[in-house]
């Protein structure tokens, strides 16, 4: 359950994540501060709080929601971040700034602001919700987001222009409604 958890949660995030606005952040982080491994560790930072919280708050309502209500919540959760992974995403006026900080707080906060009701950090709670393990759906949707993110921060602009955001979000769609499916038929598996 652990392995299944971890690489589900893994490939969810990592496929929701392209194109998103925190994606877009990375890259304008990049482009602006020229230095890689500080936007790096701010990004893993910043989501392993962010999806702490979100997977704490997945892992308290797998606890108090009777599986089939949770079944149904979950399925039709799974099909709206599908219809919202189709959505483009842009920054939302979202700023690196030009703090004294430095990069890594820039970052550290600038991400963990904009991941704030973003559809991985729902995904994160919906994972959190189907899955007994929830240090398995911390890991997996950090590692998720690093996988989409750290490629973005060390090729900067070059690799933004030649990813396919539209055909990337319609997989990233259907991801998420075969998620709903299997939601709706394994259920959600008791702990």
């Amino acid at each position: 359950m652990f392995l299944e958890a971890l690489l589900v949660s893994t490939a969810v995030v990592a496929v929701g994540e392209i194109g998103d606005k925190t994606q877009l952040l990375a890259l304008m982080l990049a482009a602006r501060f020229r230095r890689p491994w500080p936007i790096v560790a701010g990004i893993l930072v910043a989501t392993l709080a962010n999806h702490a919280l979100a997977g704490w708050v997945g892992h308290w309502v797998r606890q108090v929601v009777p599986a089939d209500v949770l079944r149904w919540a979950l399925a039709l959760a799974f099909f709206a971040v599908a219809a919202w992974a189709l959505r483009a995403d842009t920054l939302d006026g979202a700023r690196a700034g030009g703090s004294d900080a430095g990069v890594f707080a820039v970052t550290l906060v600038a991400f963990f602001l904009a991941e704030m009701g973003d559809k991985t950090q729902v995904a994160t709670v919906m994972l959190a919700a189907k899955f007994a393990s929830l240090a398995a759906v911390v890991v997996g949707t950090t590692a998720g987001m690093l996988l989409a993110n750290v490629p973005v921060v060390f090729a900067g602009r070059v690799a933004a222009q030649r990813i396919p955001f539209r055909v990337v979000r319609v997989v990233a769609a259907v991801l998420f409604a075969l998620i709903g499916l299997w939601v709706l038929v394994r259920g959600v598996p008791q702990a």
